[in-house]
């Protein structure tokens, strides 16, 4: 291990030189890339520094130890070897887990998708409120949110919901939130007050770059026509509303959000891409089902990750049996608790595999 970090540390001083080259200053796209490299060590590099430090003041203090003939001076340095022992193990666990392979796809942005399942207009409610939180969420992780495309209904809620978020880290924390989310609640059109069951199927895609993935266009229909609201009435006065088809897989996406017609076609290609990816790996992973198996958080689409239940003001997600009697704080975007312990589970995991 030790090798391993000397290495990645040299990586990070060449890195950290090359920023301040004047020539690297000169070429932005270069700069960039240099900058984002140094920064994706940045994290390994100060816990190893802060190890490497620890292991310099235990040797200092068992060196002094050895020679020493004050009982007051023994009992304090006694007492802080123990400390320092106890901060070497535990930088050293923190190690062992930043040197996992990371996932290539953590750092690219997302695209979410939201769909009401099974509960009709409680369903289509729900949808709503987990895009809320999703929302919520990436605004307090400084992540940008880009609406994609929705199909609303009168009451608010939203058959499917499609947007982007941008930002580090996106897909590392995100991508745990695959599958069917099911929520426990009074409905405000039950006059009994009875609580009912519903569900809302969350699916978290890495978005993909032209680079990785090419659409030839010989594979796509693309039609238009005019944007539409609640009951079909039309919103738009002109065909900006825009319907692409992959023919080979038949997927389509629709967009009708924005007023452009242009910009609604970015954006339905945007997503088709991200789908299309994500089709391809999935069938790849098929391939590899005991190393999915060790994916805690991004099993499959079907799967019921977590449960909403109102009346009790309680989470809780199933993969783990982590159960929060904090629902309203939760459904405001306060997720870490429930994701940092997905990621622990998995990267616990990981670490038997390698013994």
């Amino acid at each position: 291990m030790q090798d391993r970090l000397d290495e990645i540390e040299q990586r990070y001083n060449d890195l950290e030189a090359e920023l301040l080259n004047p020539e690297i200053l000169g070429d932005q796209i270069k700069l960039k890339g240099i900058a984002k490299a140094h920064a994706g060590l940045e994290l390994i590099v100060t816990k190893y520094r802060q190890y490497k430090n620890v292991q310099t003041d235990i040797k200092e203090a068992e060196e002094i130890l050895e020679s020493s003939t004050d009982d007051e001076l023994t009992e304090f340095l006694s007492s802080e070897l123990e400390r320092l022992r106890a901060d070497e193990t535990v930088l050293e666990d923190e190690l062992r887990v930043l040197l996992l392979p990371k996932d290539p796809k953590d750092d690219k942005d997302v695209i979410v998708e939201i769909r009401g399942g099974t509960g009709g207009e409680e369903a289509a409610l729900f949808a709503a409120d987990l895009m809320r939180m999703y929302m919520r969420y990436a605004e307090q992780s400084q992540w940008q949110v880009e609406l994609m495309s929705s199909s609303p209904t009168d009451l608010g809620g939203f058959k499917e919901v499609i947007f982007s978020v941008q930002g580090q880290g996106a897909y590392s924390r995100l991508k745990y939130e695959s599958g069917v989310h099911r929520v426990q609640r009074v409905p405000d059109t039950e006059a009994s007050g009875r609580v009912h069951t519903s569900t809302a199927t969350v699916a978290v895609l890495p978005e993909a770059e032209e680079v990785e993935l090419e659409i030839k266009s010989d594979d796509l229909r693309i039609d238009v026509f005019r944007s539409t609201g609640h009951g079909g009435q039309s919103v738009n006065t002109t065909d900006s509303a825009v319907r692409i088809t992959h023919i080979p897989t038949g997927m389509v996406v629709t967009c009708q959000d924005e007023k452009s017609q242009l910009k609604n076609r970015d954006k339905a290609l945007r997503v088709l891409r991200a789908r299309l990816l994500d089709k391809l790996e999935t069938e790849q992973k098929a391939e590899l089902d005991e190393a999915r198996r060790t994916q805690v958080g991004t099993g499959e689409r079907s799967e019921r990750i977590r449960t909403y239940n109102f009346p009790q003001n309680r989470v809780t997600d199933h993969r783990i049996n982590l159960t929060l009697y904090k629902l309203n704080n939760f459904l405001n975007g306060d997720i870490d608790e429930v994701i940092d312990a997905l990621m622990a589970v998995e990267q616990n995991e990981r670490l038997k595999k390698i013994g």
